[in-house]
């Protein structure tokens, strides 16, 4: 009895200093496998703001400690983020859950759920989509290029695939017209300046069609046994990619003579 006894407060005791994601694991990520309970935020968990004040969000779902959770932190999500029980476990109520998705996503750590964040990143992306941080997507250096291949990872899902380069275009958007400015706002500023290439996607079926239609009669055998799955994630129309590149692995998959 004693025995049990100390386990159970142990544990407790375990549980209080790693802290977990409680019920819902959504924006989260295990730390060890050989320890499941223990989750941590992941950085798209919490990487958006609430729509609603944060006043507001601060007296709705209260987080565990000084404020909301952090990104690769330990820290339990408020109950009443997604279920209307007081103690855990607890069952999920997907009501309650959509209403603090629409209304306090980051002190719940459900940025990643929000419409901005809930889409699929390119298949064969320029960098490593998972390791993004908060500081690259603000990055003048990578904004474009994540925008492109990785909008999932920093809230650009409902960009099309254009942002602004330099975060702060849109604060002054008579720099647009500026004569000696043009340069800089056709680079930085094309979403706020309606600068954004549009034949890029079009350019892409348009070699893709092309290289389908071309008068070949036979085609190079595919390189790699996962063309299909990469076909069908756009490798034969990613322009990431050289053409050379594409026919090297999937010249039979692409048609490409």
């Amino acid at each position: 009895m004693i025995f049990v006894l100390l386990t159970l407060i142990f544990s407790s005791f375990l549980n209080s200093v790693n802290g977990k994601v409680n019920g819902d694991y959504n924006c989260s990520y295990s730390v060890t496998f050989s320890t499941p309970d223990v989750w941590r935020y992941s950085p798209s968990a919490v990487s958006c703001s609430n729509v609603i004040s944060d006043a507001a969000c601060n007296v709705l779902y209260p987080g565990v400690g000084s404020g909301p959770p952090g990104a690769d932190e330990f820290q339990d999500r408020p109950l009443p983020c997604y279920t209307t029980d007081k103690v855990t476990p607890a069952a999920i109520v997907e009501d309650v859950k959509r209403a603090a998705i629409a209304s306090c996503p980051k002190n719940c750590g459900y940025c990643c759920l929000t419409p901005d964040y809930k889409c699929s990143n390119v298949a064969f992306p320029r960098l490593n989509c998972a390791s993004i941080t908060k500081t690259q997507c603000n990055s003048i250096a990578w904004r474009t290029i994540i925008a492109q291949d990785c909008p999932a990872s920093c809230g650009f899902c409902n960009m099309g695939g254009c942002v602004d380069a330099v975060t702060d275009c849109a604060n002054d958007v008579s720099i647009c017209n500026v004569v000696g400015l043009q340069d800089f706002v056709n680079q930085y500023c094309q979403k706020t300046c309606a600068r954004c290439p549009s034949t890029t996607a079009t350019s892409a079926v348009a070699a893709a069609v092309a290289a389908a239609s071309a008068p070949c009669t036979t085609y190079s055998p595919d390189s790699s046994p996962s063309c299909a799955a990469w076909a069908k994630n756009g490798f034969c129309t990613n322009l990431s990619y050289t053409l050379a590149q594409r026919k090297s692995y999937c010249a039979r998959t692409c048609r490409i003579c």
